[in-house]
């Protein structure tokens, strides 16, 4: 049983997502499939197996979408053969290129956009697969992630439900290992794809250190804190719904 620094009832916590996942769907989308990203790490296999769990291997379908070779992509093959769901590879590496193509002549492409834009170009192809077959957009997005702006605006940070957004890093954890996921799909160290740095490299401070910090209050050392709390302060507007003009409220006012 995997051992988080305080009380959480993970059999509860599966349950109540499986039964909110079939009531949601319900409701948005009777008879509808789950469609996903598989990356082949922690949260899209935890959220695979959940969905499989909650509507069957039959109505979840996963897209591998690598970017040219992808020297892991066998996790993610391995991850879908494992759960016996139906899934697509597609490659993304044309559209990718054809987009910088289009606008490297115009401007210089920085780093960030080189980053993003695969984010971005896999939504869209796990959206063509959900609109072609009947389906509905999975979020695989988790809490700690998206405490600090981990994430790509309308790239993986989109979807239509999310179930693991309101759980950490280490409840995500433990929510695979209570559905029978092997350890390599659980712990297997989240890579970006520009650099070929960890996460936590990437951020400068653990998971475990920014889940005690957001669960129990614990305060990691000043410089931490307060570059988390610089964070989540900035990505703040991507947890919310895009901002509109309300005119005549304006109106009502005067």
């Amino acid at each position: 049983m995997y051992k988080l620094g305080y009380d959480f009832d993970v059999k509860d916590a599966v349950e109540k997502c499986c039964r909110w996942i079939k009531e949601w769907f319900e409701e948005n989308g009777k008879g509808c499939n789950a469609v996903i990203g598989i990356s082949g790490g922690k949260d899209s296999s935890v959220a695979a197996a959940m969905c499989v769990k909650a509507l069957g291997r039959d109505r979840v379908i996963g897209v591998l979408m690598p970017q040219g070779e992808q020297f892991d992509i066998d996790y993610s093959k391995d991850l879908c053969e494992f759960l016996g769901i139906k899934n697509y590879t597609l490659n993304i590496k044309d559209a990718v290129d054809g987009v910088y193509s289009a606008i490297g002549n115009e401007f210089e492409i920085t780093n960030q956009t080189r980053f993003n834009l695969p984010a971005r170009m896999r939504m869209t192809f796990v959206y063509a697969v959900a609109q072609s077959h009947n389906g509905r957009v999975v979020n695989t997005c988790n809490l700690s992630e998206d405490w600090v702006g981990y994430s790509t605006r309308y790239g993986d940070a989109a979807g239509d439900f999310s179930p693991l957004s309101h759980f950490t890093v280490g409840e995500v954890k433990a929510i695979g290992y209570e559905l029978g996921l092997p350890e390599k799909f659980i712990e297997k160290p989240p890579i970006d794809g520009l650099c070929g740095k960890t996460d936590e490299d990437n951020l400068g401070f653990t998971y475990k250190a920014l889940d005690e910090y957001i669960r129990l209050g614990i305060e990691p050392e000043k410089e931490i804190k307060e570059k988390i709390d610089r964070m989540h302060k900035n990505n703040l507007f991507k947890l919310q719904l895009m901002p509109s003009f309300k005119y005549f409220e304006e109106v009502r006012r005067k």
